[in-house]
């Protein structure tokens, strides 16, 4: 099963005020404005709100080693050439982004852009202060991608327990690990089919899910959005991409450097190798889960996650093994999101504690070793 990945960075200051200049960003790097360049081992592309980077594997990789080396080099690159101008965020969010501090890519692609304003109103947090971990995995026919599909829904809640990294919305604790989630899951909440509330229905078949995808193209269609007909335009928390033979998550909080991020994917592919994992796969009982990961992270799931982290240690490949101990810790100590909340409920700055994030960022070191 080979495994690609997807990072979302804010661009800051050095105070860690965000700054709308992806697009400046990028010229710089190759002399005129694109949507997506190569850059070494990386990609880097825009995103919708032009405070945000995003920086991909140039290609899918068998091992996480790999594709480590490849997102830290691109990591370093950025550094090489920009310095300490400008210094890259992790997190779910950005924990003080006020609205009128960022804007929308105003290049190409701004005809998607327009009809999903006209429709959602994309100048709210759920669109223009987002930042995800996305995971793609390969599967390799119809019978392994519906298990696959159906194992990852259940372990949903507990891999958005593991990652919630975002608890502050403009400046303040909310009380609520992930943030992100309660806006992403409300973006688009006029077609409630496209989210389906983060954690998708159980399918017996491709088909099934492609049923799913008809109608929500069809509700599409009926208010004149037809270019908005593609199979990225469902938001669920795991969704197919056909089009690269994968399955993609997309509830994950972005974490705060790529070897947390690596920890995420060797949490994921260890687990989806038990023969017989036992998971809920009701779900009524998910959408629960889901909303005390959501609210609490790791601690109101705490014995279930110890249970799936000792099943995922026991699966794991050697070179997984390496970065499963950042999980254990995030199980024992609690997501970013409690950390943050716990030390600025101590301190009461937030610039502190973002620099020592950006800094793991750029060290490739998880902020609970570093």
């Amino acid at each position: 099963m080979t495994i690609g990945t997807e990072h979302e960075y804010s661009i800051n200051d050095n105070r860690f005020n965000p700054l709308p200049i992806s697009d400046r960003i990028i010229k710089t790097i190759c002399g005129r404005t694109e949507s997506e360049i190569l850059f070494g081992d990386v990609k880097l592309g825009k995103e919708l709100q032009k405070t945000v980077l995003e920086i991909i594997p140039r290609v899918p990789a068998d091992n996480l080693i790999s594709l480590e080396d490849q997102l830290v080099k691109g990591i370093r690159k950025f550094y090489h050439i920009f310095r300490e101008r400008y210094w890259l965020l992790g997190l779910g969010m950005h924990p003080t982004l006020t609205l009128d501090r960022t804007a929308v890519w105003d290049h190409d692609e701004r005809e998607y852009y327009d009809v999903y304003h006209r429709l959602f109103n994309i100048h709210q947090h759920g669109w223009l202060n987002i930042q995800a971990l996305q995971i793609n995995l390969s599967y390799t026919n119809e019978k392994e991608l519906v298990a696959t599909y159906n194992r990852l829904r259940s372990l949903l809640p507990y891999l958005i327990a593991v990652t919630a990294s975002s608890p502050m919305v403009e400046g303040h604790l909310t009380g609520i690990a992930d943030n992100r989630l309660v806006y992403y899951r409300e973006n688009q909440k006029k077609i409630p089919l496209i989210c389906n509330r983060i954690v998708p229905e159980m399918i017996q078949t491709v088909d099934d899910y492609r049923t799913i995808q008809d109608e929500i193209f069809a509700e599409l269609r009926s208010r004149g959005a037809d270019i908005l007909c593609e199979e990225w335009v469902n938001s669920s928390g795991l969704i197919l991409r056909f089009s690269r033979n994968c399955l993609e998550i997309k509830a994950l909080d972005e974490q705060e450097c790529i070897r947390s991020d690596m920890a995420v994917c060797a949490f994921v592919r260890s687990l989806l190798r038990c023969p017989m994992l036992p998971l809920e796969s009701d779900q009524s009982a998910l959408l629960l889960l889901m909303e005390e990961a959501i609210r609490n992270g790791t601690a109101g799931l705490r014995n279930e996650l110890g249970r799936l982290y000792n099943t995922a240690w026991t699966h794991a490949t050697e070179d997984e093994q390496v970065y499963l101990p950042v999980i254990r810790s995030r199980i024992e100590h609690g997501s970013l999101a409690e950390l943050i909340h716990d030390r600025l409920l101590k301190e009461g700055e937030i610039v502190p504690i973002l620099g020592d994030m950006a800094k793991c960022l750029r060290s490739n070191t998880p902020y609970n070793q570093a």
